[in-house]
């Protein structure tokens, strides 16, 4: 088992995901934290961790002067960056819960979600975006009184008194310097993030996941898999998905890692070579897609290149299954060295060439696929979690990676089958319910506390989880999405 290293913030000591904010700052103010690229610069810019809180501080003051009280919802449809890591630790630190949206979310699907946790402020990417989302927000639902603008220009004046509560970022913050506050008694039992999943037929369900919930997973992780300070993950999966938010965001966080953020899906690839990651948090399209590319190239290539690039795979696969203590040695590993320079070398080094381990979920991965990755050298472990869980349950480990499960149950998870062969998950991670949802609530966590994953598994002797199939019809796409049928019928009517 990982060992923590000395930078490590517990969930103890944190007790909440503001007070971790604040205990990272405390321990690593001159420290590299986050990475983005700025459009207006055309260039990539870093902040530290003392930056960070200079920038929180005014959020923390713009919030304040709205005269938000504890509980109070909050939202924000944006896409990753500092201003979302900055918009949500300023909430937290208030009492505020924040209630992430998708940026490409259906305007009916977001108005329904802001109506129903009654959000007071709302930040959104661009004005483009709000004014799609205007015509789907009625003027009656008097309970969203402030819209932030992160880009563009609010609508001009004389368009209506309902504008009047839209503001652009740049001149709804105060000018700079503003203190820091830092709660001193929260309640690490609070609600801290309402996240809603389409995992059901019908309406959204919002996930209520309290400051503990999310803690006790991130921590958990790190006695499983060693983060240090000294790596960088690059985040392009949205933080509006558990996944992304817990693995991607808290993580680093609490090992004091940095984060850089992918300009956009369709420049990952420059991205992987700019940053050049060491920790990477995917899910199967990513690499789909990358294993397409290769096929698209050697369909094209001469056979001997062909057999080499197989050859490749083989040994290399031979070699993982020996490290796993699955195989034994075979006279071709000596063909290794000159196998990883001329070929796993390459494709590594179109992920960056510095992935110490790379981290798949969402959606089940393809068996050849992760061969493929997995034989030219690079660390990759399957993983399995459902936001209702914030959201990790299982993961593969370095050195007991079985590619075909989702891992080893985290050890704060207490894990079984149940009838149907259901997955049943009880522990410190389980949400606290369906927001407003109480029958729904009951049907997925018995009176014992198990919770009812829906998907079907098997555990083996080792405890590695399999999952099966699902008991209810439900589409899990390769981005993680997971879609009814009945809404897709819909979407396509």
């Amino acid at each position: 088992m990982a060992q923590f290293h000395e930078n490590l913030i517990t969930a103890d000591e944190a007790r909440t995901l503001d007070g971790l904010f604040a205990r990272r700052v405390h321990r690593s103010a001159d420290r590299p934290a986050y990475e983005a690229f700025d459009r207006n610069r055309n260039d990539w810019v870093e902040y530290t961790w003392g930056e960070m809180a200079a920038e929180v501080a005014r959020w923390q003051a713009a919030m304040k002067a709205e005269g938000l009280m504890k509980g109070d919802r909050v939202a924000l449809q944006l896409r990753n960056g500092p201003e979302w890591v900055m918009f949500e630790q300023a909430a937290l630190s208030l009492g505020l819960v924040v209630v992430p949206l998708y940026t490409d979310d259906r305007p009916d699907n977001v108005a329904y979600i802001l109506h129903e946790t009654a959000v007071k402020l709302l930040l959104v990417q661009d004005a483009g975006r709000w004014k799609k989302l205007a015509e789907a927000v009625t003027g009656e639902d008097r309970a969203l009184r402030r819209v932030l603008l992160l880009e563009g220009a609010p609508p001009t004046a004389g368009t209506g008194s309902d504008e009047a509560r839209v503001r652009t970022v740049g001149e709804w913050l105060p000018s700079p310097p503003c203190e820091l506050q830092v709660r001193r008694d929260a309640d690490p039992e609070e609600l801290a993030s309402i996240v809603f999943t389409s995992g059901t037929t019908g309406r959204p369900k919002g996930v209520m996941l309290s400051h503990n919930n999310i803690l006790s997973n991130t921590h958990t992780v790190l006695t499983v898999h060693n983060c240090y300070q000294e790596d960088v993950f690059l985040s392009f999966l949205p933080l509006s998905h558990m996944l992304e938010r817990t693995a991607g965001y808290y993580v680093p966080m609490l090992s004091g890692a940095k984060v850089a953020y992918a300009r956009s899906v369709g420049q990952l690839a420059q991205d992987l070579q700019i940053i050049r990651p060491t920790v990477l948090i995917s899910v199967p399209r990513i690499f789909e897609r990358v294993y397409g590319k290769v096929q698209d190239k050697l369909a094209k290539a001469s056979p001997a290149r062909r057999a080499l690039f197989e050859l490749a795979v083989e040994v290399g696969w031979a070699r993982f299954q020996r490290q796993q203590g699955r195989g034994g040695w075979n006279p071709r590993q000596v063909l290794w060295p000159m196998l990883e320079r001329l070929v796993a070398g390459k494709l590594l080094e179109q992920l960056g060439g510095r992935l110490r381990m790379a981290v798949c979920g969402g959606a089940p991965l393809s068996k050849e696929i992760a061969r493929v990755f997995i034989g030219l050298g690079l660390p990759l472990m399957q993983g399995y979690g459902l936001t209702e869980t914030s959201p990790v349950i299982s993961v593969n480990l370095l050195d007991d990676n079985v590619p075909e499960s989702v891992g080893l149950a985290l050890r704060n998870l207490e894990v079984r089958v149940g009838e149907q062969d259901e997955l049943l998950v009880r522990g410190p991670s389980v949400m606290m319910g369906y927001w407003n949802n109480h029958a729904a609530t009951t049907q997925m966590i018995d009176s014992e506390g198990w919770l009812h994953t829906g998907d079907q598994a098997f555990i083996d002797e080792g405890g590695h989880i399999y999952i099966t199939g699902r008991i209810k019809d439900i589409l899990v796409l390769s981005n993680g999405e997971k879609i009814p049928p009945a809404d897709m019928e819909q979407a396509i009517a």
